[in-house]
């Protein structure tokens, strides 16, 4: 197979605002678009689904003025006090939907405790379980699109959690991210390393590319992280979503690593869950014992929105596994816009 092409920095340019899905999306991106104020009427919110595909694009794309932004934007929308308020409503429409449907374990250890038992076989329900052993060439490509919402930004929401945190949980954190950091060395990078991956798989690599095509279960975990790392309120909630990650990414990555060997991609692909399943099963180690633990010693008022993080996540992720079996199986797509590949993607890479 051909080498992969020359890296181009994902993140040199910004993209275009997204298509609305809704009349709180189309509200939003038409005042964006005409440069005017975008208030909400309380009952448009309150007809909102709190998990749905309007109201979370249009908080997606509030959140992304706080990362690359968009073309054509000013950066001084980031911090425009309407599209603030604006903001704020969703995010309570979406808190409550995620309050509702979390069961509030009793402590971390209970939250935690089926995440940390992997199954003895395989699990028709876990889609990395699922890719590893039948998904095909470009199903993988499908999840490697979507997940680009956060690969490409890869622990740029996490970091908004540490100047909220001190002591041993500050230390822990820092550690874990300088990794994904890639270490002082920019070639390693995670969200590097991510595009590499899109690269060889024939995918675009432009930053946000696939918003369009990706649903609303995966813009919701995208925001989630988001929605805790930019509340200090939220900070014992990040450290429990960041828990469920490094916990779970280990034993995931191994699987699609398979896969996309299995599938015929290249080294480069491969690579990226490679290093996940070595670097992760230190991280897990940490954030367990340094980041979460040293939280709560300091902290143990937080222990409540620790496990929301953490049931939020897992909430989210299932309902995301569900969503991409039930079409796969149907054998349709689960994108929502027509699948994009790369114009230099190698023909090799066409034919599988």
């Amino acid at each position: 197979m051909p080498a992969t092409p020359e890296f181009t920095e994902p993140r040199k340019t910004r993209p275009p605002l997204p298509e609305a899905r809704g009349e709180l999306s189309a509200h939003l991106l038409s005042a964006l678009r005409a440069g005017r104020e975008a208030p909400l009427s309380g009952p448009v919110v309150a007809r909102a689904d709190g998990f749905g595909e309007d109201l979370q694009l249009a908080l997606y794309v509030l959140y992304e003025l706080h990362y690359q932004g968009f073309d054509g934007l000013p950066d001084s929308l980031e911090w425009d006090p309407p599209l603030l308020q604006m903001r704020r409503i969703l995010e309570r429409r979406f808190l409550e939907a995620l309050r509702e449907e979390t069961h509030g374990a009793e402590d971390v250890a209970a939250a935690m405790a089926d995440l940390l038992v992997e199954p003895s076989g395989y699990d028709p329900t876990n889609v990395t379980h699922y890719l590893q052993k039948e998904g095909s060439a470009w199903q993988l490509r499908e999840y490697a699109a979507m997940r680009s919402l956060y690969h490409l930004k890869e622990a740029d929401p996490h970091a908004w959690v540490l100047p909220r945190i001190y002591g041993r949980a500050k230390a822990g954190m820092v550690a874990v991210l300088y990794d994904e950091f890639g270490a002082g060395r920019a070639e390693q990078v995670h969200a590097r390393l991510f595009a590499d991956l899109m690269a060889n798989l024939g995918l675009r690599t432009d930053y946000g590319h696939y918003v369009d095509g990706a649903p609303g279960e995966m813009l919701a975990i995208v925001n989630l992280m988001s929605l805790f790392g930019l509340h200090r309120a939220l900070r014992g909630a990040l450290v429990g979503h960041f828990a469920v990650v490094e916990v779970t990414s280990p034993p995931g990555s191994r699987r699609l690593a398979k896969a996309l060997r299995r599938t015929g991609a290249g080294e480069p692909a491969a690579h990226f869950y490679d290093e996940h399943v070595e670097a992760d099963a230190v991280h897990e180690q940490v954030v367990r014992r340094d980041v979460i633990d040293g939280l709560l010693a300091d902290e143990p008022a937080l222990e409540p929105d620790v496990v929301l993080g953490i049931e939020a996540t897992d909430l989210l992720e299932d309902r995301f596994g569900a969503y991409l079996l039930q079409r796969w199986r149907d054998n349709r797509t689960a994108l929502r816009t027509t699948f994009t590949l790369s114009p230099t993607m190698p023909a090799a890479a066409r034919q599988r």
